[in-house]
């Protein structure tokens, strides 16, 4: 009987210290998970240190890894897709350089696949990040299931495993603005959830802050909900409503007490007032149309400067 072949998808930027720790941990996962083949696609996400060098010696000593090195740094979802895209197993998982997520779980994983699941989700019930980056990525999933046109779990971030046909599905959306966990959610499937707790990171620094959370977070908002236009016609609407009942308002105490309101001050803060909320309004289409320009570009989402597999 074939063995399924199942892929590990780890993206990488900046993890010379943890290229060779997480390889020798999946590796000694995998080990003890029998009748499966895996394999081991390492992205290099344009990094600046010698995260390429130790990709190249564990490509050397193990004809299961692939390394993949991108021409720059193209952001978070690039480095993950091209592993994807790279991948013709019966399952992928996607597995982060850092080592937070305990890759115990790659065999519960593959026992839900077994019993006929497509999507298995890691849900973080807890996570040991510094508690501002916890506060905002908490808040962003609550807004972004509360706005969104899809059903995306709260703290599900990439950690899991989803089937070949996912995988077919997914290589089929040409969106280069993409947000791989909304796209997942999109694709439907039948779908399972395993609970965790997410590690501190041990070793090296996260290439990520606060302000490319939100950035990264703008992909989901802006690609999966239109609630937030919606949003600014309804207040609008009731701006113009409120604006009529006003003048109406005035022009009655001007008839019946002369001109009670005087002063530069209310035209002031008036003028301030609906100035910001046109910015504002015109702020937010304008993020629409930047997504409409990126995909109209029709660039590709990375460029691959080499690929290397001793197989």
């Amino acid at each position: 009987m074939k063995r399924k072949r199942i892929s590990i998808g780890i993206p990488c930027f900046n993890e010379e210290k943890n290229v060779e720790k997480a390889y020798t941990l999946l590796k000694q996962t995998t080990s003890k998970i029998k009748n499966y083949t895996f394999e081991f696609i390492f992205v290099d996400n344009g990094s600046n240190d010698r995260t390429r060098d130790r990709i190249n010696s564990l490509v050397k000593k193990d004809t299961r890894v692939t390394g993949i090195f991108l021409s720059r740094n193209f952001g978070p979802e690039a480095s993950g897709q091209a592993a994807l895209d790279h991948s013709t197993a019966d399952a992928f998982i996607f597995y982060e350089a850092d080592m937070q997520d305990p890759p115990s779980l790659i065999a519960t994983f593959i026992h839900k696949w077994e019993q006929g699941y497509q999507i298995i989700l890691g849900i973080r019930d807890k996570i040991e990040d510094p508690a501002l980056i916890t506060a905002a990525r908490k808040l962003f999933y609550k807004i972004f299931k509360s706005i969104s046109n899809i059903e995306v779990p709260i703290n599900a971030g990439s950690y899991g495993l989803i089937d070949k046909k996912v995988m077919h599905a997914l290589a089929q959306i040409p969106e280069k603005y993409r947000f791989y966990r909304g796209l997942r959610a999109w694709v439907g499937f039948k779908t399972a959830y395993v609970h965790y707790k997410r590690k501190k990171r041990q070793f090296g620094i996260s290439s990520y802050n606060l302000y490319q959370y939100i950035k990264h977070s703008e992909r989901g908002i802006f690609g999966f909900s239109y609630l937030v236009l919606d949003i600014m016609i309804y207040f609008g609407f009731l701006l113009v409503i409120a604006s009529f009942l006003f003048i109406i308002g005035y022009l009655l105490l001007f008839l019946f007490f002369g001109n009670p309101i005087k002063g530069a001050v209310t035209i002031l803060v008036s003028i301030v007032f609906f100035g910001g909320i046109q910015l504002l309004a015109i702020s937010i289409i304008g993020k629409y149309i930047q997504v409409v320009v990126e995909e109209t570009k029709a660039r590709p989402i990375y460029i691959i400067d080499e690929i290397i597999n001793k197989t």
